[in-house]
């Protein structure tokens, strides 16, 4: 199936889903987190094609969200790391999470969860905050025109 590209689209979240949108992009974001940097060790967390992990590998460093780097010196095995733009997507695979523990999987009965390590205690759920700390929900902020804004804000 072809996907129809969002890159003309003046909107940051449609760029953005564009990138990382796809739900392989989001497990080898998820695995890189955990620490998976070898193809082969995302092909075996992940069950994927190889084909399909090495597109989804490729256009995850064009979009300079992983780095392709080698191994080791003189070893022709190469590595994924995360960039300094894809470690700033941790709170966007964390929040992804959350949301699942509570609407997929229900109270009590999360697969998973994230330790702070320092304390061993499970971290706060994520939220939208004023800068006065107060949480906020959809229906409490607006959108406003940004500095790059055109006529089309779809």
């Amino acid at each position: 199936m072809t996907r129809t590209s969002l890159e003309t689209h003046h909107c940051s979240v449609a760029r953005t889903v564009d990138i990382i949108g796809d739900r392989w992009a989001l497990m080898i974001l998820r695995d890189a987190f955990y620490g998976v940097r070898a193809f082969s060790a995302f092909q075996a967390s992940l069950g994927v094609a190889k084909t399909v992990l090495s597109d989804r590998l490729r256009r995850l460093t064009q979009a300079g969200i992983l780095e392709k780097v080698r191994a080791r010196e003189g070893v022709e095995r190469f590595e994924y790391r995360l960039t300094a733009s894809g470690r700033e997507l941790f709170p966007v695979v964390v929040a992804l999470m959350q949301w699942g523990d509570r609407w997929v999987f229900g109270a009590g009965h999360e697969p998973a969860q994230i330790l702070d390590r320092e304390t061993g205690s499970p971290v706060q759920p994520l939220a939208v905050q004023a800068r006065s700390g107060k949480v906020l929900t959809a229906r409490d902020v607006m959108l406003g025109r940004g500095p790059g804004v055109t006529t089309d804000m779809r």
